[in-house]
C-alpha cells in the first residue's frame, strides 16, 4: 500500500518527503531533513546549512507567514480567554490588562520560532523555494 502524499511529489517523479515529520522537526528547531542538526542560529534566523547532514536551508522563504499564523493563534487564545473570563467574572479593566497583555506577548514570543520552523519544514517536504534543487521562477526569470 502506497503512503498518501500531500502535494505533487509523486507526479513530478521526485521521491516523497515526510510532510508531518519535517514540520514536527522544524517545530522542534531541528533540521527538517535529518532531525539532528539545529535549524536556528539565533531567535528566528535559520542556519545556512545543517551541521549534521549538510542540507541547505538558507534559501527558505518563510517571510511573514509565521508571524501571521502566530497573530491568528494568539488572537484566538487571548480573545477567547478574555471573553470567557468576562462572562464568568466582572473584573476591572486594569486587571484585564495585567492578565492579557503579558499573556499575549509571552504567547507570541513562545510560538514564533516553532511556527517558523514548521513552515520551513513544510517548504522542505514539498520541495518549495529551492529545496528541490531549482531556483524559484522569479530568480530564474527576472523579466517576470
Amino acid at each position: 500500500m502506497q503512503e498518501q502524499v500531500f502535494g505533487g511529489e509523486l507526479q513530478s517523479g521526485r521521491p516523497a518527503r515526510p510532510l508531518w515529520d519535517a514540520m514536527l522537526r522544524g517545530f522542534l528547531g531541528r533540521c527538517p531533513s535529518c532531525g539532528e542538526g539545529r535549524l536556528f542560529r539565533s531567535f528566528v534566523k535559520t542556519v545556512d546549512r545543517c551541521e549534521h547532514c549538510g542540507e541547505e536551508i538558507h534559501h527558505h522563504r518563510a517571510d511573514d507567514f509565521p508571524a501571521y499564523l502566530v497573530v491568528v493563534i494568539v488572537g484566538h487564545i487571548t480573545l477567547g480567554g478574555f471573553l470567557a473570563v468576562e462572562v464568568m467574572a466582572e473584573l476591572p479593566m486594569w486587571v484585564h490588562m495585567v492578565i492579557w497583555i503579558p499573556l499575549t506577548i509571552a504567547l507570541a514570543l513562545a510560538l514564533l520560532r516553532p511556527i517558523k520552523g514548521a513552515i520551513v519544514g513544510l517548504q522542505w517536504a514539498l520541495y518549495m523555494h529551492g529545496f528541490g534543487g531549482e531556483d524559484d521562477i522569479i530568480e530564474s526569470h527576472p523579466e517576470l
